[in-house]
Order: structure tokens, then C-alpha cells, then sequence
């Protein structure tokens, strides 16, 4: 099946370099949204394979789907608990389909996806989401929700993002991946790649016939959340946004004048020893730069250097922030350009607005900390009061609890989109 990839926001956006936005908390307010867009999807095609149509192959049911981590997960109990409708004949009426689209050239250029909707006979379109798992699952894991949503009357689709499920051949293949593009810097497999797959899929959803192209919403839990922030991001026709324990703040500036301002997020993580979650994730592509670097430890280097500056010490606790900062975005530059500067979620999130934004996080989650948050959701506030609909913002940091999906947030996020996306 060939897609007519008509209106693609690859088209629609014109591709201008891309560069550092502005420093100033101002300029963060009125963000040009459309020049920053711009920019991301510039920057999505500077590692693109050869482009190839837009085709839809049709696949099978995974019956034992790859996990890269042990022990291998079985059933999510938080996932389970998400509402649906109590349907006698469920498994009968329950539609599944499992598809592969061709984003690009290669193996990861193939997408394998999971649609599961209910058997209907009139005509009708209907809303969808998109669920995105997170890191060392895959789209196979994330059934109990579909199965949820679908039997309320949504088409649930779900991806395996890049080097993961159906896209991976190991338990190591996304960690080979990370560790490749640290020392080529030819692929994004952090976020980005994903991101490219993300606007190819939306490129599809809105040419079926059964789905309201309007009504497209996207979910995400950790790692999937961040894909879920940076497609509706780059692509407006996510209409809807929930990204859970996915939004943090990277390291953003180094200007000396700025750092009381923009560092604040990631100096509440050092001074709370919070500085590991900012690399736990993906911990293995960090050790292999400290490596290349000659350095066995930066984390425990600088941070025991941090202890030793005193409050008073300005100059010398600037020098540590800009030592901090340089390590982490030599990393995060080679894996994700921009992704700890011009594309971090004080300037990207804000761009989201005014759709409906559910962010859901744990209070105390030391890979998203609250604290961190203040300039982008400010940011988002701002914009959903100028164009009159505070009511599409919402942020829960759930108390007591860390990096974990929970039963309160899948259902905050199932009460979000029967609000936004039901008719």
C-alpha cells in the first residue's frame, strides 16, 4: 500500500539551519515556533538514509516480542488498571492489525506497528492515539492499554521505536546503537530517529479512513514520553500530548549571566544528589565516553569537586557548572544535537501549546525533577492564556513517588483524552 504522503509536515516546513535560540527568559516566552520547528526537522534530515515512498507493508502478530532487559517483564498491573468498557464478546469484536511503513532506507527504516481498534459496520472516524513505550520494551508490551482504549471507542496504535522489539536482534541492540553514534555521529537513536518515524506514521493515520485526522492523540511512558514531547513538537497533528515521567530539562546554557537562571534545574539535581538521573538511562553510552575522553569517572570527579566550592566561592562554582555542562553536552551533541541547548524543554515544550498538554511525573523522579520544570511550564501557561484555554495545560507530580508509571497517571491520562478527543 502506497501512502500519498500529502501534506507531510516535512513538506510544509522549510529547511533552515539550525542554531542557538535565545538565552534570555523573555525571548523563551515568545518562542518562533514555527523557525524552531524548522530547525528540528532540518537537523532530522541532516542523518536520513535516501528517502523512499511512504508504503504501508502488511505484518504478523509478534508471539514472542524481544525485551532488552532482565528479568524479561510480564504483566504491569498499572497498566492493567486503566478503564474500559465492560464488552461480553470482546475478544470477538476486537480488531487487530500489525503493519510495517517505510520511513527510510535500511533495516530501521522499517517501522513495525500494532493497530487495535473494535469491529464496527457504519462509517464512522474515529479518534486514535499513538502509546509509546519505554526504553528496552516494546509495542507488544504496551497491549493492555490498546486493548483499554479500544474498547472505548479509539483506534490504539503502537510503534516499536528505533533498536527496540521487532528492530532489534539482541539485549544489547539499542545499548550498540547509543554507543555507535557517540563514536560516528551518524544516527539519533535517542529521541530523534524515533521522532523522524513518528511524523512518517502521522503521514498514514491521516489517510485512513477510519480516523478523524483531527483527533490524534500521543502517549508516552518514560523514554516514550519524550518521543511523545518531541513529535507533537515537530508535528502539529498530534493534537493531543501526555507525556508521562518523560519531561526534564537538560543543560541548557553556558553563558556565565545566564546560569543563575538557566541552571537552576540542573543545579537543584547536583545539590540533591539528583545528577545521576540525568545519564541513568542511558548510562552505557556515558561510560564509553568517559572512557574515550581518558576519564574513568566525570560524574564522581565533578560532583565531589561541587562539594568542595563554598557558597560564597561565584567564580569557582561557575567554573564547575561550565566543566559539568561541557562533559554532558559533548554527549548529548553527538547523540541528539541540541537536545541539552536550543531544543530542551523550556524553548520545545512551549511549542506544544495551546493543544491539550498532560505532563505527568513523579515528584520525586530523579531523571525529571520538578524543579526543573518551572521555565517550560510557565512558558506553556503563558501561551494557553493568550490564546484563552488554561484549561488545555494541566502538570500532576504525583506525591511519593519516583521514576514509575502509576494507576493515577494512566487514569488522569485516560480522563485527558475522553476530554480532548471524544466527541
Amino acid at each position: 500500500m502506497l501512502v500519498r504522503n500529502v501534506g507531510s509536515i516535512l513538506q510544509m516546513q522549510s529547511a533552515q539551519p539550525y542554531g542557538r535560540v535565545s538565552k534570555n527568559r523573555n525571548k523563551i516566552m515568545a518562542i518562533d515556533a514555527h523557525n524552531l520547528r524548522s530547525q528540528f526537522l532540518h537537523l532530522l534530515r541532516t542523518r536520513r538514509t535516501p528517502q523512499v515512498p511512504l508504503c504501508v507493508i502488511p505484518g504478523k502478530p509478534v508471539n514472542d516480542p524481544l525485551y532488552q532487559e532482565f528479568p524479561k517483564p510480564i504483566f504491569s498491573e498499572v497498566m492493567a488498571s486503566c478503564p474500559k468498557e465492560d464488552i461480553p464478546n470482546m475478544k470477538e469484536l476486537l480488531q487487530e492489525q500489525n503493519f510495517y511503513l517505510t520511513t527510510e532506507e535500511g533495516e530501521q527504516g522499517l517501522l513495525p506497528f500494532l493497530v487495535l481498534s473494535m469491529k464496527e459496520t457504519n462509517k464512522k472516524k474515529r479518534p486514535a492515539i499513538v502509546f509509546l513505550h519505554s526504553t528496552n520494551k516494546c509495542k507488544e508490551w504496551l497491549r493492555p492499554l490498546l486493548q483499554a482504549y479500544a474498547s472505548r471507542g479509539y483506534i490504539a496504535v503502537a510503534i516499536d521505536s528505533r533498536y527496540h522489539g521487532e528492530r532489534a536482534t539482541n539485549v544489547t541492540t539499542y545499548r550498540d546503537a547509543l554507543i555507535s553514534s557517540w563514536k560516528k555521529g551518524d544516527t539519533m537513536p535517542f529521541i530523534y530517529d524515533t521522532v523522524w518515524d513518528l511524523i512518517k506514521l502521522a503521514d498514514y493515520l491521516t489517510e485512513r479512513e477510519d480516523i478523524d485526522s483531527s483527533r490524534i492523540g500521543i502517549i508516552g511512558e518514560s523514554l516514550g514520553g519524550m518521543h511523545a514531547w518531541f513529535a507533537a513538537f515537530a508535528d502539529t497533528r498530534y493534537s493531543v500530548v501526555v507525556p508521562i515521567i518523560g519531561v526534564q530539562e537538560r543543560v541548557a546554557d553556558i553563558s556565565i549571566g545566564d546560569l543563575v537562571m538557566r541552571l537552576q534545574g540542573f543545579r537543584w539535581a547536583i545539590e540533591h544528589d539528583r545528577w545521576q538521573g540525568r545519564v541513568d538511562s542511558i548510562k552505557d553510552v556515558f561510560e564509553e565516553a568517559c572512557s574515550d575522553l581518558g576519564k574513568n569517572e566525570i560524574d564522581k570527579e565533578v560532583v565531589e569537586k561541587y562539594k568542595k566550592l563554598t557558597s560564597h566561592d561565584n567564580i569557582h562554582q561557575t567554573d564547575f557548572y561550565l566543566t559539568l555542562i561541557r562533559i554532558h553536552e559533548q554527549v548529548w551533541d553527538r547523540i541528539a544535537p541540541g537536545l541539552a541547548s536550543q531544543f530542551d524543554s523550556p524553548y520545545t515544550v512551549p511549542v506544544i501549546a495551546p493543544r491539550p498538554l498532560l505532563i505527568l511525573n513523579g515528584e520525586e523522579d530523579p531523571r525529571c525533577p520538578i524543579a526543573g520544570l518551572d521555565i517550560p511550564t510557565s512558558s506553556v501557561r503563558k501561551a494557553c492564556a493568550d490564546a484563552d484555554c488554561l484549561l488545555n495545560f494541566k502538570v500532576i507530580a504525583q506525591a511519593g513517588i519516583g521514576h514509575q508509571m502509576t494507576p493515577l497517571m494512566v487514569n488522569e491520562a485516560s480522563n485527558w483524552f475522553d476530554k480532548f478527543l471524544k466527541v
